[in-house]
């Protein structure tokens, strides 16, 4: 029903479908950021819970509507490519920790030991430059957020349009409380509310909804690119979710609700796979 509805709005254009699957998910990246408007504080218990439940969604999606079709369907049961694009994406979202300093840094002011660049002095990054902090942030999320717009368009290129609305679902469901994230830690820096939201979904809008459609193109065009494509994506969002959503809602003593929340995301994530794939 929903996949038949979706046919008849937008046609059969795979590339057609990616753009508005970039639309969908930057546009609740947008509703995310500007809840800051009218929910002025939230707590840290629910900015955890809220970012727990975003990485079980996360989660869920990479090996229900990535890693698994992947496998079975575009690469008739081998997991080499698949493996071989994850370990790429892993590597890819690595890598660029050392181009900015970790989103989990600038998010929380914790310096983790772990960093790509241990010896760099990140200091300034907050509280004395604020805003120099927060254009740091911003690169950091708009690094980390490209996946999620390479895997919608990766899904739709597949052409499995049900398991493809699932997965622009769940990642724009997640985008809710990771657009609020964002624009609470800018607002922590310094930065003003209206400016700030505005501004997110922009940047949202620039990163995602030009991938989705690159997604959707290239598997398109190149067929033999997609289980690749549908493991490197995977790859990057499972990397977020263990190097910087989980470190990041374990932090503040709220382990337990985090947990709940990452749970009731996988739920979620699963009854869409199931109900529309």
């Amino acid at each position: 029903m929903v996949v038949d509805q979706f046919v008849d709005l937008f046609g059969t254009n795979r590339v057609v479908h990616g753009l508005v699957g970039g639309l969908v998910i930057a546009s609740l990246n947008l509703l995310g950021a500007s809840l800051v408007l009218v929910w002025r504080n939230p707590s840290e218990r629910a900015m955890d819970t809220m970012l727990g439940f975003a990485a079980g969604v996360m989660l869920a999606a990479s090996f229900t509507s990535l890693i698994i079709p992947g496998i079975e369907t575009y690469s008739n049961g081998n997991p080499i490519p698949v493996l071989v694009g994850m370990a790429l994406g892993t590597a890819f979202l690595d890598r660029s920790d050392a181009l900015v300093p970790h989103a989990h840094y600038l998010l929380s002011g914790r310096k983790r030991r772990d960093a790509n660049a241990p010896g760099s002095d990140l200091s300034g990054a907050i509280p004395d430059e604020r805003v120099a902090g927060v254009v740091l942030f911003i690169l950091a999320i708009t690094l980390h957020n490209m996946p999620e717009g390479l895997a919608v368009g990766v899904g739709f290129g597949s052409g499995d349009v049900g398991g493809a609305i699932a997965l622009m679902l769940a990642i724009g469901i997640q985008n809710i409380p990771e657009g609020l994230a964002v624009s609470v830690a800018a607002i922590n820096a310094g930065l003003d509310r209206r400016a700030y939201a505005a501004f997110a979904g922009v940047r949202s809008g620039v990163v995602e909804i030009p991938l989705a459609v690159l997604g959707a193109y290239a598997v398109g065009a190149v067929s033999t690119l997609l289980p690749y494509a549908m493991g490197f994506a995977a790859g990057a969002m499972l990397f977020v979710i263990m190097d910087e959503i989980v470190p990041e809602t374990h932090t503040g003593g709220h382990e337990r609700v985090a947990t709940l929340g990452t749970i009731a995301g996988a739920i979620v994530m699963l009854y869409l796979d199931i109900s529309l794939g």
